[in-house]
């Protein structure tokens, strides 16, 4: 068994970071899925920027696009969304087997809808029926237009994988939302046991603004806490997931054949070289969860990661490295919206050169 699939058995799934038609052609994908049991697939704009940029099996689709009278965007989801499907079609024994857990591949809407929940529904709704896959999940920021979206896609039967959550506000904003879109489709008499949503919890992007401002500090206590933070707030947001999803309140729906908001860990490469570069793989592990990984991170853990049920060890111990941070005058859910905003951004200016490669 190798480092990656030797997870799976505590109950966390792994999914690949990443995605591009050379991955699928060469039938890397399908190897990573056989041997390290990857079980599903995200992409964002960045990632497809790379792609379509650096592959040629995009070079001959995309000189014919550019032929015909369609806008940059138009262009851009008929190279993408061919891939989604495939992606799909590849991981749909895993869906059939593990009766809807694993096998989602994620395509996330425009961007430059962040703050449009109405324009987030409909071009949600559009990619989904383009894609008609179900095991598709259409990715949608958590901004508070996209927890609107996000609680009206679920109502509306669609997976989500709803991204960009950085403090406990998006947490908690998130996972009721899901709750009350599932509420809401079964006051209207739909089925919910086929819907299914992911949370993406990044990380670290969390340490990179919150170690800066501990090393601007300066004191012992302040440098004692570099390079935790990120990981004791997903142990916290943990708590909070088990204490609705395992409380009565959900109670009801599961009895109807609703499924948790599994947390999914994202941003899980480290940006620092004094951190362990496998380390928000292994210290987050534990059930009902999905991390999803980048190629690199990946390779660090197959060489040398340790598999082991982490995520709910050391809990008070991450509420207490919580408790620091507000003692030192930093406001977590305060960096928490920067960095929603800094993310968006990151996106947003990746969207925009997909678009002039598709122009």
């Amino acid at each position: 068994m190798s480092r990656i699939a030797a997870i799976k058995p505590f109950g966390q799934r792994i999914w690949l970071d990443n995605l591009s038609r050379g991955l699928l052609k060469s039938g890397e994908l399908a190897r990573l899925i056989q041997e390290d049991d990857i079980a599903g697939v995200t992409s964002n704009p960045a990632i497809f920027y790379k792609s379509i940029s650096s592959d040629p099996l995009y070079t001959g689709d995309l000189a014919e696009l550019k032929k015909q009278d369609l806008t940059a965007e138009q262009r851009y989801e008929a190279l993408v969304v061919p891939d989604i499907q495939a992606t799909c079609d590849l991981t749909a024994p895993l869906y059939r087997d593990t009766k809807g857990l694993d096998g989602y591949v994620s395509l996330e809407v425009s961007p430059h809808l962040a703050n449009d929940a109405q324009g987030t529904i409909d071009n949600a709704k559009r990619l989904w029926a383009a894609i008609n896959r179900p095991n598709a999940m259409i990715k949608v920021p958590a901004t508070s237009a996209g927890v609107i979206a996000f609680e009206e896609l679920i109502a509306s039967g669609i997976n989500v994988n709803i991204t960009l959550m950085f403090n406990l506000v998006h947490v908690d904003d998130v996972l009721n939302a899901y709750i009350r879109g599932l509420e809401a489709r079964i006051a209207a008499g739909q089925p919910v046991d086929h819907v299914r949503a992911v949370a993406s919890v990044f990380l670290s992007r969390v340490d990179t603004l919150i170690d800066k401002q501990l090393e601007a500090i300066g004191s012992a206590e302040a440098k004692a806490l570099q390079g935790k933070v990120a990981i004791s707030f997903v142990k916290v947001a943990y708590q909070h997931y088990k204490k609705l999803f395992h409380g009565s309140r959900f109670a009801d729906l599961k009895a109807k054949g609703a499924h948790p908001q599994r947390l999914l860990w994202a941003s899980t490469g480290t940006k620092n070289a004094a951190f362990r570069d496998t380390m928000y793989v292994e210290e987050l592990i534990g059930p009902e969860t999905v991390n999803t990984v980048p190629d690199a991170t990946l390779d660090a853990f197959r060489d040398h990661g340790v598999a082991a049920d982490k995520l709910e060890t050391n809990t008070e111990a991450a509420v207490e490295v919580m408790a620091q941070l507000r003692k030192l005058g930093i406001n977590y859910n305060l960096a928490g919206e920067q960095l929603q905003v800094d993310g968006l951004k990151l996106f947003d200016e990746a969207f925009d050169k997909l678009l002039d490669l598709t122009k």
